[in-house]
């Protein structure tokens, strides 16, 4: 997997101190070099990344739009998604290995004609126009007709030079490879609605204020991993034993939550509210905001077709599995949330989070954990010292961010849920190392181009 990073880490070497564009810029244009539709079956990597862009910007607009579920959640969809587009364009690259054989069970993808013309960017608008209408089915009326305009004026875009019936084979092929992903979609377990009762006692997850939701999937953690065994070592082990008595190591971690909450610095709000990722109901989720950042570096790096399919892949996968890890770690120990300490042992009854807690058990975090393997994969692919400025919520009126590293980044976006008082600090760094190991599981795992 280091081999296959190389491209992507001395591409990003002369520009690790541009700031990165924002999510609703434009898209630069490429070099006059790179034309928009090469000659039919030319390698992807003759094709520019356009047609990827176009769909992660629409996806994060769904993610953002439509009503959460199992469906579309935890890195779920962009896993899906960049495993469907990377296979759709598989056969342009040159001495690249399918994913069926890499990945969790994922049998019955097509295979090309190699006697036959393609256009790898039709085939990959069509497997990523398919998979989102699968993964979004539920999307509104409005939404759904924007991913038809979106994948009909891409194929206008990228139909030149290729003759209909090369037209017709490409566009055929990125279907199939999207209902067949689609498919083994389907059998994860993301679905599973089988009863839940919490386990009671001392320092057990209880449902938390204002809301006080049940238990939310509570069996997401049994879930097929799309890498086998990419949890392999990453579980953070069980938490700090409870206690109630002040001066145990316990009550030291709620009270510094407490603390914190009580003085907190216009820094620490601000680090808070831009990872918040779910405030005024704009449900963009830590996968999207990561998804964001790498939709913000392809615009500004503007590789190849083939590069951003792999970011595209290699990122959501690295986030839907350690989602997974996550949800093991959490209802194997089921730790209450701060505000339920706050409220009963430090004697607090009315206290609030700045963030409202989520509805499932506090250790580890869960936008931690899936930030250290989006960091992790991000710098894999781009390297270690790329710094960028984050415009995700410029839109939004929360300013942007700079970091000197996908790993800084990263750790910010966990410590940001202490700031918030919905995570204890343990819960944050070992939520951070869990999602990094993950990643690196997948990293030698996976062979992608």
């Amino acid at each position: 997997m280091q081999t296959a990073a190389k491209p992507f880490m001395l591409l990003a070497t002369t520009a690790r101190r541009l700031l990165i564009t924002g999510l609703l810029l434009p898209i630069a244009a490429c070099s006059d070099s790179q034309s928009v539709s090469p000659e039919p079956s030319a390698s992807a990597s003759s094709y520019r990344a356009d047609v990827a862009l176009s769909w992660l910007n629409l996806q994060l607009k769904l993610v953002r739009t439509t009503l959460a579920g199992p469906v579309n959640i935890f890195g779920r969809p962009f896993g899906y998604s960049g495993i469907a587009g990377y296979e759709a364009i598989l056969p342009g690259i040159p001495n690249a290995t399918s994913l069926g054989r890499q990945l969790n069970g994922l049998n019955g993808l097509p295979v090309a004609d190699k006697t036959l013309a393609y256009n790898w960017a039709l085939s990959a608008n069509a497997s990523l126009a398919a998979i989102n209408r699968s993964l979004f089915a539920n999307a509104s009326a409005a939404n759904k007709a924007t991913i038809d305009s979106l994948e009909a004026a891409n194929v206008v875009t990228y139909q030149a030079g290729a003759n209909a019936e090369a037209q017709a084979r490409s566009i055929d092929f990125g279907k199939r490879v999207a209902a067949a992903v689609f498919a083994w979609s389907a059998t994860d377990g993301f679905d599973n609605t089988t009863a839940y009762t919490p386990p009671t006692g001392p320092g057990m997850w209880v449902p938390t204020a204002p809301a006080f939701a049940p238990a939310g999937f509570p069996y997401w953690g049994n879930n097929r991993t799309l890498v086998p065994n990419s949890g392999a070592g990453a579980d953070p082990g069980p938490p700090l034993a409870y206690s109630a008595a002040p001066g145990s190591p316990f009550y030291a971690m709620a009270q510094e939550v407490y603390d914190v909450s009580q003085n907190l610095t216009a820094e620490q709000r601000a680090i808070a509210l831009f990872w918040n990722d779910l405030p005024n109901g704009r449900n963009f989720t830590a996968p999207g905001h990561w998804i964001s950042i790498l939709t913000q570096v392809l615009a500004r790096e503007q590789p190849s077709l083939d590069k951003a399919l792999t970011a595209y892949a290699k990122v959501g996968i690295s986030m839907s599995d350690a989602g997974i890890s996550c949800f093991k770690t959490k209802y194997t120990y089921n730790v209450l949330r701060p505000i339920s300490y706050v409220r009963g042992e430090l004697g607090h009854p009315t206290w609030l989070s700045l963030i409202p807690a989520p509805n499932f058990p506090d250790y580890s975090a869960t936008h931690a954990t899936l930030s250290g393997a989006a960091a992790e994969a991000l710098t894999s692919l781009f390297g270690p010292n790329y710094a960028f400025t984050d415009q995700n919520y410029v839109q939004f009126g929360l300013g942007s961010r700079s970091y000197t590293s996908f790993e800084q980044a990263g750790a910010e976006a966990g410590i940001s849920r202490l700031y918030g008082g919905i995570h204890y600090r343990p819960s944050c760094e070992k939520g951070g190392a869990q999602g990094k190991k993950v990643a690196q599981n997948i990293n030698a795992a996976l062979s992608l181009h």
